[in-house]
């Protein structure tokens, strides 16, 4: 009975042994699972840090030498100018000279102001006419020869002008051109949206003459920098980037490469069947919920007359409105509509709210534009159609006043298909383009084949007009071939004024761009256009009349 006794006593402390040696087992196999995983981890973090000395340095250096070329460009057409018309021997402010130098401001895109000044630069007259303010030179040094880069505070304006100043013979008068500083640095990023690097033009000896962006705190060693001296100036462009910008720009990768990382620790581990607690979400769910919620809102670009001045119309750019009142850019989340097919969806609900938004607007300008862009799946079959029909049919917006835009991001499976939609949509009326000409899919086989009314030359092309002779014969050709098949075109991405009068001199007619106005919410946008194309009196409902009045 002893024996019988015994003997159970001593089953659960030997089961609690081996229990305890499978636990050690278990502790040492995560803790070899742990140190491996580590390997990736750490080799991910090595290639990060290089990737991003590497975008950094290509980045910096990218600005500086766009910087250059834009003042060197610049200032080429100002000396040209000014030499010009000293050879005519304008040197006083007799009304034949003074009407020169109104001929010369006009020719000259840069110079906002072209004067005669005396020998110690003060300005004696003006191309302008007008009375001149108080002019203060902050800083004077040498440009090239016989030429001075100054910096001029005007009575008239806060911020400082750049005023290149030709000299004349000894005692005797000189010429001058005022250009404001920020035609010297760029304003914005080539991703056309703010410049995250702090841009500076100074002189040789490293006097500023113009700078953009943020500027770096003193003292700041882990930023990127690089600088492009100019061949024909006394200047160089520098460029500054704080590391930590870079890093803002690729969190997406770092936080992509976490989770990668993460993912092969917990196979090590032979965890990958355990769900963690706080994973995230499905990111197509996420979408779906933010579709049905009526997150994503238009945002309108103005499109411009650049022949006229006037409003041509808007593009209508989706933008997610979050919970939290966070906005994110298309980038972040049309990929994912067009691959779970939510875009049909989502493009419908937007086309709604922009109808709602502009209807009153646009139902009083019938001459205004408004244009969606369409994904490849939108012409899979005829509910397009029928999506046009029944948000415009009965709306102030008419059928002709609506753009359609193809994009090329996904390539078109039936052009035959397609082509028997497109023409579905244009028997209402509605006018069909292709976005991105040249940059897509298609080439030019869109172009011929689907009978389209309107082509958008990509920036690719309009970044590269005035620099690049190959973009302007592009261009030159993309025109030709739209006017002989009877096609509208709009330039997108201009960022200066020097693209809009290079594009107006090729033959384009609309553009839109950053140079204009960026992507605006609806409230703004109704602004812009109450501002370009007010209504007259009569054509206001009692209630704004009495409003306006007031």
């Amino acid at each position: 009975m002893l024996k019988l006794a015994f003997t159970p006593l001593r089953q659960p402390g030997l089961c609690e042994g081996v229990v305890g040696l499978a636990r050690k087992k278990e502790m040492l196999a995560i803790v070899i699972g742990i140190a491996l995983a580590g390997v990736p981890m750490a080799a991910f973090n090595i290639w990060l840090d290089y990737f991003i000395e590497q975008q950094g340095g290509e980045e910096v250096e990218s600005v500086a030498k766009r910087a250059l070329s834009m003042a060197d460009g610049r200032l080429v057409r100002v000396v040209a100018s000014l030499d010009g018309l000293a050879e005519r021997g304008v040197s006083s402010c007799r009304p034949a000279h003074l009407e020169a130098l109104r001929q010369a401001n006009f020719a000259t895109t840069p110079a906002k102001e072209i004067s005669v000044v005396d020998a110690t630069g003060q300005t004696l007259c003006s191309d302008l006419g007008i009375p001149l303010g108080v002019r203060k030179v902050v800083s004077s040094h040498p440009l090239a020869a016989g030429f001075l880069i100054e910096v001029v505070h005007l009575s008239e304006r806060r911020d400082p002008v750049v005023r290149i100043r030709r000299l004349g013979p000894e005692t005797s008068n000189g010429l001058a051109a005022l250009m404001p500083a920020d035609l010297f640095v760029p304003q914005v990023s080539t991703q056309g949206g703010p410049l995250t690097s702090y841009a500076v033009l100074a002189t040789r000896e490293g006097v500023p003459i113009a700078e953009s962006g943020v500027a770096v705190p003193a003292g700041d060693n882990t930023s990127f920098s690089a600088s492009a001296p100019s061949e024909r100036f006394n200047l160089v462009a520098s460029v500054i980037l704080p590391r930590e910008r870079v890093m803002a720009v690729h969190s997406d990768l770092h936080r992509f490469g976490t989770v990668i990382t993460s993912i092969i620790a917990l196979m090590i581990l032979g965890l990958a069947l355990i769900v963690p607690a706080r994973r995230r979400g499905d990111p197509v769910a996420e979408i779906e919920r933010a579709v049905r919620a009526g997150e994503f809102v238009p945002y309108f670009q103005p499109v411009v007359d650049i022949t006229t001045g006037k409003l041509y119309g808007a593009e209508v750019l989706m933008r997610w409105q979050k919970p939290d009142g966070s906005l994110l850019l298309p980038g972040a989340f049309i990929p994912i509509l067009e691959s779970s097919g939510l875009i049909l969806e989502a493009t419908r609900a937007l086309m709604r709210r922009a109808r709602d938004n502009l209807a009153a607007a646009y139902g009083s300008r019938p001459a205004l534009r408004l244009s969606f862009n369409l994904a490849a799946a939108h012409f899979e079959n005829e509910q397009i159609v029928g999506d046009v029909r029944d948000l415009f049919g009965n709306s102030p917006i008419r059928f002709n006043q609506v753009i359609l835009e193809l994009t090329e991001r996904q390539p078109i499976q039936n052009l035959t298909e397609t082509r028997r939609i497109v023409a579905a949509l244009q028997g209402l009326g509605v006018i069909i383009a292709i976005d991105d000409v040249g940059t897509g899919h298609s080439g030019l086989s869109y172009m011929l084949k689907l009978g389209v009314d309107l082509i958008k030359i990509d920036k690719l092309f309009v970044d590269a007009i005035g620099t690049d002779g190959n973009s302007a014969t592009i261009i030159g050709t993309l025109i030709d071939l739209a006017h002989n098949m009877r096609m509208d075109i709009i330039a997108e991405g201009v960022e200066s004024f020097e693209q809009v009068v290079l594009l107006r001199d090729l033959g384009i007619r609309a553009a839109q761009g950053y140079v204009f106005a960026p992507p605006l919410p609806a409230s703004s946008f109704l602004q812009l256009v109450e501002a370009i194309d007010p209504l007259p009196q009569a054509a206001l409902s009692p209630a704004a009349a009495s409003r306006t009045a007031a």
